[in-house]
């Protein structure tokens, strides 16, 4: 447990549900600090207001089952604070920095507050620099910024965890760095899957994951993030080191504030949410950047309400996002992974004064050789592809082409696929596309640029290629059919 150093006593005056009044005689507890009561002091409730001189309100960050008034409280002396230090990569922690993997007691750590102000504009880098993932649809396509934030958006089954845990094993593998995994709202069950799947992966050596689940009081699930930031910051601060710091689901961090601020009583905001929302996604958000010593880059899975993309809580988070990249089921379902719909996705990145006019122009004509093809799947399916003219087969062929390219097989499923994972450079990514473009490649079956790395891997038609072709059946072509 933290290093704590009580100070002041006081006592529960009321209860209601989470929200906890405390008295104090000679003394007032400060916001954000730290009070201890129950059995063995397991109950944690953390100072939310000033009601008076000498009474505080407080939101309990476990269950308060077994409270009463008149119960002693301890003032811990200080606020919520989380290990740091080389001893946390590899384990898994609560909001309290308890391990909670069952292993071994924590050795050579330092407990720090988990309120920390972002780093100032003086401290910040201004230096715009891409984000290398090794993951050829998001390089050239979506490039990430490095101590940016980037935004997850997917559906169940679409490669959302795989493809977070693919950027993992390329953090760790070539950037030297550290990947922290941060569960707002998490079901146990995909915490304990995501560790399984780590290990296996062999990529918990160099990751700290940190949970707030979705069966714990809204207090303890709106401060993970807090936690889950301040390790990052270690890293980055005192270790020098670059950090990617991956949330799921920022939704659910605006959704604990809102049933906080419902129990404190505040007057809702538009849609019922929290009058704060604004204030406290931007606390969280502006501690991830780029500054001299390192850079935090974050990866957030979005839920969106009701797909309704003008809801607040969305529209708060995409003001703080520099990428949105969108998981489709339709590519997903046609074997074409990472399940990238690139028309869909866009960066803030994909400028010329950034990424280079050459890579800018050439994933410019990329986009737009896929919105053709797009638009041609509904004629192809009812007039077939020889209605076509000469110039549209070409766009066809070479949408068809890179859309195998960007194909690519992943370290962590070597063990489901049988194929072994590849890392292609951005350089590598650029001349694939830029060859297929030029038609160099229309005299190669398309099945022998699935799932491959470079373009040096494509197989001419009379070698042996071990890998079957994805089966994509346009949706207009099975209602033609039916």
């Amino acid at each position: 447990m933290s290093q704590e150093t009580p100070s002041h006593n006081g006592t529960i005056t009321s209860i209601r549900g989470s929200v906890v009044d405390v008295r104090f005689e000679d003394y007032l507890p400060p916001i954000n600090s730290l009070l201890r009561t129950g059995k063995d002091n397991r109950i944690v409730i953390e100072v939310w207001a000033q009601l008076s001189t000498s009474t505080v309100r407080g939101i309990a960050l476990t269950p308060t089952q077994g409270l009463a008034r008149g119960m002693a409280v301890t003032d811990t002396g200080g606020p919520l604070k989380a290990p740091v230090g080389k001893g946390i990569r590899s384990r898994m922690f609560d909001v309290f920095g308890n391990v909670i993997d069952r292993g071994e007691a924590l050795k050579d750590v330092e407990w720090r507050s988990v309120h920390r102000n972002p780093p100032s504009l003086a401290e910040r880098s201004t230096k715009s620099e891409m984000f290398e993932t090794g993951i050829k649809v998001i390089d050239v396509l979506l490039p990430l910024e490095r101590g940016g934030k980037a935004g997850l958006f997917g559906g169940a089954g679409v490669g959302k965890t795989v493809l977070l845990t693919e950027m993992i094993h390329n953090m760790v593998g070539h950037h030297d760095g550290v990947s922290i995994f941060c569960g707002i709202g998490e079901r146990c069950r995909e915490g304990q899957e995501l560790y399984h799947d780590m290990k296996e992966a062999g990529v918990l050596p160099n990751m700290v994951m940190i949970f707030g689940q979705m069966n714990e009081p809204p207090g303890s699930r709106f401060r993970v993030g807090n936690a889950a930031l301040t390790m990052a910051e270690y890293f980055r601060d005192d270790e020098h080191r670059d950090v990617l710091l991956l949330i799921d689901n920022i939704f659910r961090f605006i959704q604990a504030g809102s049933e906080v601020s419902g129990l404190m009583g505040q007057m809702p905001s538009r849609l019922g949410y929290q009058p704060t929302m604004g204030t406290e996604l931007s606390g969280l958000e502006e501690r991830i950047a780029n500054t001299a010593s390192g850079a935090i880059t974050s990866i957030q899975a979005v839920y969106v309400p009701a797909d309704d993309f003008t809801d607040p809580a969305a529209v708060h988070t995409f003001s703080h996002l520099s990428a949105s990249i969108v998981l489709s089921r339709d590519r997903a379902s046609e074997g074409l992974f990472p399940a990238v719909d690139a028309l869909q996705s866009s960066s803030k990145m994909a400028t010329p004064s950034i990424v280079g006019d050459r890579h800018y122009n050439l994933a410019q004509k990329i986009r737009q050789t896929l919105a053709q093809y797009a638009e041609l799947k509904d004629i192809i399916a009812m007039l077939g592809l020889e209605q076509l003219s000469l110039e549209d087969r070409k766009v066809v062929a070479r949408a068809r082409r890179l859309e195998r390219f960007l194909t690519q097989p992943f370290f962590t499923t070597e063990q489901f696929s049988g194929i072994k994972g590849k890392t292609v450079s951005l350089k590598d990514s650029l001349d694939g596309c830029e060859r297929i473009m030029r038609d160099e490649f229309q005299d190669y079956p398309e099945s022998s640029l699935y799932m491959i790395g470079a373009i040096g891997e494509a197989k001419k038609p009379d070698q042996k290629k071990p890998i079957d072709p994805p089966k994509e059946v346009p949706h207009a072509t099975v209602a033609h059919a039916a």
